[in-house]
């Protein structure tokens, strides 16, 4: 008999209730939503929070159009985060990529606070928007996708909530915060990013395949996943390219049309008072769509809901060149906010559930880059068309035939087949 010493596997370390895969998964779920809750000071509204503090700085004497420059190219150049992070999450794991992607984010947010140069600033904007919005919003998606196998739309829809939610909070803690120095706001934020990447460093666990005599094993969503589809193989499918343009060209009109949603309902008569109520409808209509999302996902095929809910978001574009009174407006925010929670399930469930979770985070990692630089391009081609016609609509009639074409290629293309792990990936 060999006296060879035996090394446990991490499952057989932990608690049955820790290790356990049908109870531990939902407990990442949440960790997923808090990791991307910290990607605020990278994303849009998060630096919104300290734009106009930002602009009046001595140190820095910057006009909005330079800034404007400055974020443009940073979030561009941070989009490329997204590439190299995937790559780490399938070698590395999710626990150590989180608490290294995250700590960076945390440690960048604290030095952003203390530079007094332009060049600095871009630097530093660019790091937050390559750490929050870029690679951890990678990892935070990843997370779910990794735990959670076919049966993923649902522990999608509430991770979104969650999220959602988080995200709320946070800006009702910014606004509290809204007259202190933009750098002990920024600096108290990176603190707060590090001290939960230690608790979500503590927390955070790899997946571990269910032993081959376990009960819970014989249950088709709980069988270790035979195969999955390499970055590369998943490219040559239609459907990535369709699901990728499609959510990305969302994110482009989402990221367009928030920016410069007061300016639309005004050029139509509607007061700030409209748009800030619509803002608050539109939230809530959009978690409670994220939760049907979830739902119609166990029943529909993804192909059927993205057709749905482009067809959903082509419709109101027309309607928002069309908006008369308070109710129209209403109307619209429906449309559109159900037609976005849909979307936002997706884009957070297909990878996975089409391609499989051994490569997921390269996957992943793709599809948020295109959705990165769809979103930065928005606001410009917005602007632009302001300028040059002296109203949204055109482009927004453009956009409205756009999403109505790739809702007809989403239903029409098939969805991805994975065969057995002996006859490889089609």
């Amino acid at each position: 008999m060999s006296t060879e010493t035996r090394i446990p596997p991490q499952s057989e370390i932990l608690p049955a209730s820790i290790s356990g895969f049908s109870g531990y998964r939902w407990l990442m779920v949440v960790v997923a939503a808090v990791a991307m809750v910290a990607t605020l000071p990278g994303r849009t509204h998060g630096l919104g929070m300290i734009t106009e503090r930002l602009l009046n700085d001595p140190d820095f004497q910057l006009t909005r159009a330079s800034y404007g420059m400055i974020n443009l190219w940073a979030t561009l150049w941070g989009a490329l985060f997204c590439l190299g992070v995937g790559q780490c999450i399938d070698r590395y794991g999710i626990r150590l990529t989180l608490t290294v992607v995250m700590g960076l984010l945390g440690a960048v947010v604290v030095g952003m606070s203390t530079v007094t140069s332009v060049w600095l600033l871009f630097l530093a904007i660019m790091l937050t928007r390559g750490f929050g919005q870029s690679a951890l919003s990678v990892v935070s998606i990843t997370i779910v996708g990794k735990w959670f196998d076919k049966q993923v739309s649902l522990p999608m829809a509430i991770y979104s909530v969650l999220m959602s939610v988080g995200f709320i909070a946070a800006a009702l803690l910014g606004r509290e915060c809204a007259d202190l120095n933009w750098r002990v706001f920024w600096s108290g934020t990176g603190w707060i990013i590090l001290g939960a990447t230690v608790v979500l460093g503590l927390i955070t666990r790899d997946r571990q395949a269910p032993p081959a005599d376990a009960t819970e094993s014989r249950s088709p969503e709980n069988q270790p996943e035979q195969q999955s589809y390499t970055l590369r193989q998943a490219m040559r499918t239609p459907a990535f390219w369709v699901f990728a343009s499609g959510i990305s060209l969302y994110g482009m009109i989402v990221s367009g049309i928030s920016l410069f949603n007061e300016s639309i309902l005004a050029d139509q008569g509607f007061s700030k008072e409209v748009y800030y109520n619509s803002l608050a409808l539109g939230t809530g209509v959009g978690m409670l769509s994220n939760l049907l999302a979830g739902a119609l996902g166990l029943k529909w095929s993804f192909n059927r809901l993205l057709a749905l809910s482009l067809f959903m978001l082509s419709g109101s574009m027309i309607w928002l060149t069309r908006l008369k009174t308070s109710g129209d407006v209403a109307g619209y925010v429906i449309v559109s906010a159900s037609a976005g929670g849909i979307l936002t399930v997706m884009f957070f469930s297909v990878w996975p559930a089409l391609y499989g979770r051994n490569h997921l985070g390269r996957i992943q990692g793709l599809a948020q880059m295109m959705t990165v630089l769809a979103s930065a391009l928005g606001p410009l081609v917005f602007a632009q068309c302001k300028t040059l016609t002296g109203s949204y609509h055109s482009l927004l009639y453009l956009l409205a035939a756009c999403l109505f074409c790739a809702a007809v290629i989403g239903w029409l293309t098939p969805l991805p087949q994975i065969k057995s792990s002996s006859t490889g990936v089609s």
